[in-house]
């Protein structure tokens, strides 16, 4: 069945003159507040209407969803002005992203889409075997999920999709936050998934975004190298991240620290499934606090590894995100064994490449050491970054030699 949500009646939103359609026509995806004509016809739109987009000179642009009371309030889903955003249309999307997934790995367990990226705005699927996590953070997908899940079906052949409707992003468009089964039925537990030799169990049905972080995955293996023989901190661990990927990589020890008592209890559930167990340790608690319990213990590791929740999720945090991340580094190289490795991470996109580098580098240097970087990092290649949108290239990695 194919399930028609637009059709050639659609509203029709306008650029103001000075908003730079240039941009648009060659790939941003956004429009912001102050680019777009809102009179009191575009203001009475529902959020996640589909609607046509012209230029100032009324020329056609494209498809795009609205959501009048956001500051972006239109996300750009076509360029083809006549495109119909049905479930033929999710099928194609969602066709071309598999294609891609499917050349990569050799196992169904990758982010399948990644918003807007894979051209659907504001749009997470995460691919577990034969269940699908789907974050759909804005209000058009929201308002369109029975298509994009009946083409996700169709294309993929899962058997399970669950809605994960948390986040601040589905705030920010004014949505409900819910998770609720879909399709199929929820999974009875934690879903094994193999990623680096490692085993990692996924509680898809509560646990923190869609259950498991896949960008990781190359810094994981990265980090898994240096970890033969080796006594290994992993601090924000989640479900034991990188702790899990060193084991695998021949660590002596791997010791896991997250503030979550049931992320850590699945960290030791993935151990145990590697054989692992007596190699592994857990410590339940605020990670600042631990690194300075840490190291009044004297401890050291050949490799510790900081891989923090977003300190600059905007730009207004992006100074207090800088100085978080200066005062990691600050309290995590003490603890690393002369001639081992400092492995310091950020998911905030407000934060880049230089600042979040320069900041770890200061903070180890008043931690009284020196280190070389021989390693940068980003997100693994089912997380593509749209060049047009420096927001989908958040993933920094920065491995240091002290």
């Amino acid at each position: 069945m194919n399930t028609t949500d637009t059709s050639p009646d659609l509203p029709v939103v306008r650029l103001i003159p000075k908003a730079e359609a240039r941009a648009i026509r060659h790939g941003f995806p956004w429009v912001y507040s102050n680019e777009l004509v809102t009179d009191r016809r575009t203001r009475k739109l529902a959020a996640g209407t589909i609607a046509r987009l012209e230029d100032a000179n009324r020329t056609p642009m494209g498809i795009v969803a609205v959501t009048p009371e956001s500051k972006i309030i239109c996300r750009m889903l076509d360029q083809d002005p006549d495109a119909v955003i049905d479930q033929t249309w999710f099928a194609a999307r969602l066709t071309r992203a598999l294609s891609h997934r499917e050349r990569l790995y050799d196992a169904p367990f990758y982010r399948l889409i990644h918003a807007e990226a894979d051209g659907l705005p504001g749009v997470v699927i995460d691919r577990f075997g034969d269940v699908a996590v789907v974050q759909p953070n804005a209000a058009w997908a929201d308002t369109l999920i029975t298509p994009l899940v009946a083409a996700l079906q169709e294309v993929t052949g899962v058997t399970t999709v669950i809605m994960n409707g948390t986040g601040r992003a589905r705030t920010l468009e004014g949505l409900e936050e819910k998770t609720e089964v879909l399709v199929g039925e929820a999974p009875s537990g934690p879903i094994s998934v193999p990623m680096n030799g490692a085993t990692y169990m996924a509680e898809v049905m509560g646990g923190q975004k869609t259950g498991l972080f896949f960008d990781q995955r190359p810094n994981h293996a990265f980090a898994a190298g240096l970890a033969k023989d080796a006594r290994v901190l992993d601090v924000f661990s989640h479900v034991g991240g990188f702790g899990l990927a060193a084991l695998a990589g021949g660590a002596k020890s791997a010791l896991s620290v997250d503030g979550s008592a049931p992320a850590l209890e699945l960290a030791e559930q993935g151990a145990a499934a590697m054989g692992a167990s007596d190699r592994f340790e857990t410590r339940k608690g605020d990670a600042f606090d631990v690194l300075t319990a840490l190291a009044e213990e004297s401890a050291e590791f050949d490799v510790v590894i900081c891989d923090p929740p977003a300190f600059a999720p905007t730009r207004n945090a992006a100074e207090a995100g800088l100085r978080a991340y200066e005062r990691v580094a600050r309290l995590a190289a003490p603890l690393v064994a002369d001639g081992g490795y400092l492995v310091l991470c950020s998911c905030s996109h407000a934060a880049d490449i230089t600042k979040f580098r320069n900041s770890c580098s200061r903070g180890i240097g008043r931690a009284g050491r020196r280190g070389q970087i021989i390693y940068t990092g980003f997100a693994g290649p089912d997380h593509p970054q749209l060049p047009h949108l420096a927001e989908s290239g958040y993933l920094k990695v920065v491995v240091y030699r002290l």
